[in-house]
């Protein structure tokens, strides 16, 4: 009998592990994909070597790359950008930290109150709530992007909109800043020397600059993990959660087991007792447990759920998806900006109540993924009826041909921009299971619904908004052409399937984070997200809210007493967790 099982190891079940371990409970971790141990000598900087959906190293299937990825139905035409692995998919974000808008939280009387979806809050204050994120941004060393030449021009632009420049970490009205993210700042050669053998650790530290972090952080090389430049959870809680005994008095090491596909939560009399996990080798193993936390992403928990025969009173379990509307813009320079170099993402506008803008810089072969992917027609060709619109591009729609020859002939010229948006509960976005696609070796597969053409009217002029910013940005940087993609439904932030909420009529979990029809389930991830964080990206938020919810599993359900109000939390680049990490191989 485990005190607790955590199912996934993504972006919020090491963060659960981590903050238990501490407390010296037994925590056991199960993960379905692979752990790569070694990223130096398993990963590269190719897009497709580590993108690819099929055959990439950074997908949603087994370890065994032989082996076809996992099925999921997608009724419409949308792809959902996650991976399963130890880091979730934490392993190709941006690291981009932002605190969420105190307007997508109960008890916000602020004049923007209106803007936000008022019937889905977070059911407590963000004052109530503030605690938690200082916590998580210690514990990954949160701290603003050092600025490069993409992040001056974009600089440049936003000045030349006339918005202010913000120096604290929560915005309240419109402005720009740098990101908050939770990457090394770079110390010693590092960010000074394009050399290999200049950017090997201890001699280099923190972000190298090498402009890959949707590739997997491997830098600088030599580092022990928990000091890769980017703290994806990889990197920093599940090191923490492994040394948890090193850092912590009374601390004991959470164990991890990968390649383990949970299939089933066991209940008695209704309650979670444990799970049923299968190995590569087709057996099934039980484990029993006194609290499960759910982890595996918004669109794991909802299929477990229903494939493991739970009660879903309300109808709510795997509906009410958000995700951030997403849009890119493209401003062609005449100077070089450095796209490709440095962070993917340093410098961002906020706008509470609409979402955000963000520059983004990648190597040539996402650039052009991106420039090639959109929902109207090929630009200057054909529109599918959207025209330019109110954003005032030149053109919008996909690049293709000569057009789109000329835009990547130096993708060091081009400004990037991501619109990301503030969006709606709605109970007809949903995950639910497949009545098409057979089930695999796992059970019945995942379909995920998402109505996008009956976008709420709030969500789509969020979006209208925020790319009009964009454009009126990157054509004050000095852009020469402007481009608006208008991409179709890219899932890469996916909140809400499984959503905390204060009405028990539409919410799945209580304030708690504990499930409301099955006692001792909890969820810990972003499923949880009572709403879309306000467009806020959501990784803070979901790590903040993890951190609460083991508060709440330690009070209940082990007679501890919180420690978020009462102690100082431990940085996972701490002295005593690089020791452990190099003693035990981690």
């Amino acid at each position: 009998m485990r005190d607790v099982v955590v199912v996934g190891s993504g972006g919020g079940g090491p963060v659960v592990a981590k903050e238990l371990a501490a407390r010296g409970l037994d925590v056991l971790v199960i993960e379905a994909g692979a752990r790569h141990l070694r990223p130096e000598q398993e990963w590269t900087h190719l897009e497709d070597d580590m993108n690819n959906p099929i055959t990439g190293k950074f997908r949603v299937g087994p370890s065994d790359l032989g082996e076809a990825p996992w099925d999921r139905d997608f009724p419409q035409s949308s792809y959902v950008w996650q991976i399963a692995g130890v880091g979730g998919t934490t392993l190709h974000f941006f690291g981009n930290y932002p605190r969420p808008p105190a307007g997508a939280f109960a008890g916000y009387e602020g004049a923007d109150k209106g803007n936000y979806d008022t019937a889905h809050l977070f059911p407590f204050t963000y004052e109530e709530f503030r605690p938690y994120l200082r916590w998580v941004e210690h514990t990954v060393q949160v701290q603003t992007a050092p600025m490069g030449r993409k992040e001056a021009a974009f600089y440049r632009g936003a000045e030349r909109m006339g918005l202010p420049h913000l120096t604290k970490k929560e915005p309240t009205g419109p402005c720009y800043r740098p990101q908050e993210n939770a990457i090394l700042q770079p110390q010693g050669t590092a960010g000074r020397s394009s050399d290999p053998k200049d950017l090997l650790h201890p001699q280099a530290r923190g972000c190298t600059f090498c402009g890959h972090c949707f590739q997997g952080c491997m830098e600088p090389r030599k580092a022990p993990r928990n000091l890769k430049a980017r703290q994806s959870t990889d990197v920093s809680y599940v090191p923490m959660m492994l040394t948890a005994d090193a850092w912590s008095p009374g601390g004991k090491p959470a164990e991890l087991i990968t390649d383990a596909y949970v299939v089933k939560v066991l209940t008695d009399g209704g309650r979670a007792k444990g799970v049923v996990f299968r190995t590569p080798d087709g057996a099934r193993h039980t484990v029993e447990a006194k609290v499960v936390v759910l982890s595996g992403g918004s669109v794991e928990n909802p299929r477990l759920w229903f494939n493991s025969g739970l009660p879903n009173p309300n109808g709510w379990v795997g509906r009410g998806v958000t995700d951030h509307h997403l849009d890119w813009v493209v401003g062609l320079m005449d100077e070089e900006v450095g796209t490709s170099k440095g962070a993917n993402s340093q410098a961002r506008m906020d706008f509470p109540g609409y979402g955000g803008v963000e520059n983004v810089g990648f190597g040539p072969a996402l650039q052009a993924f991106a420039l090639n992917f959109s929902d109207s027609g090929v630009a200057g060709a054909y529109d599918n009826g959207s025209g330019v619109g109110p954003q005032g591009a030149d053109t919008v729609g996909r690049l293709v041909g000569p057009q789109l020859q000329d835009v990547m002939s130096n993708v060091d010229k081009l400004l990037t921009l991501l619109v990301v948006t503030d969006d709606d509960v709605q109970p007809e976005n949903r995950v639910t299971l497949s009545p098409i696609i057979p089930p695999d070796e796992n059970g019945p597969v995942p379909r995920v619904e998402m109505k996008y053409r009956a976008r709420t009217a709030r969500t789509r002029r969020n979006r209208d908004f925020l790319a009009a910013r964009a454009v009126e940005l990157v054509r004050a940087a000095g852009a020469r052409r402007v481009h608006r993609i208008n991409w179709p439904p890219l899932l890469l932030h996916i909140h809400s399937s499984m959503r905390m909420g204060l009405d028990p009529a539409d919410s799945v979990v209580a304030p708690t984070g504990e499930t409301r029809a099955v006692p001792g389930l909890f969820v810990a991830d972003n499923s949880a997200l009572a709403n879309s964080a306000g467009g806020a990206n959501p990784t803070l938020t979901a790590q903040a809210l993890a951190t609460r919810t083991a508060e709440n599993i330690f009070s209940k359900y082990f007679g501890g007493s919180p420690w978020v109000a009462t102690e100082s939390p431990v940085a996972a680049i701490d002295d005593r967790v690089t020791a452990a990490v190099i003693a035990r191989g981690l």
